[in-house]
């Protein structure tokens, strides 16, 4: 992580192109909704890896996701709620349902990291 300016950093992991966290949120994405950026893209690595091993030949796949936060200081979150939209060959709600629940209660690291009374939650559309 490297500090640019006001609130604006530039982080990633060696050997990879930085990306760009502003705790402003004025140029680019908050540390704490790039918790949630974070959750999603983690949780929709594992729904692609399973529905491919349950024979999906997927076309798109879209998590949209909303975060609860506590008023007082720290305002972290207190609940996360995914909705995820899924279409392609082969998909329907139940392997959809599977591959996510299997991703949020078993394979997800980022969600696995989170505290426990975070209230996670999701929906989602098969198209």
């Amino acid at each position: 992580m490297r500090w640019r300016e006001r609130l604006v950093f530039e982080a990633g992991a060696p050997g990879r192109p930085p990306i760009v966290v502003d705790g402003d949120s004025a140029v680019a994405t908050s540390p704490v909704a790039m918790l949630l950026v974070a959750a999603a893209t983690c949780t929709a690595s594992d729904v692609v890896l399973i529905l491919e091993k349950q024979r999906v030949k997927l076309r798109t796949l879209e998590a949209t996701v909303k975060g609860t936060r506590r008023e007082a200081q720290p305002r972290r979150y207190t609940a996360i709620h995914f909705l995820f939209t899924v279409a392609g060959e082969g998909a329907d709600e139940v392997k959809a349902r599977r591959a996510i629940d299997l991703s949020l209660e078993k394979y997800c690291s980022v969600v696995a990291s989170l505290a426990p009374d975070i209230r996670v939650t999701y929906d989602v559309q098969v198209r």
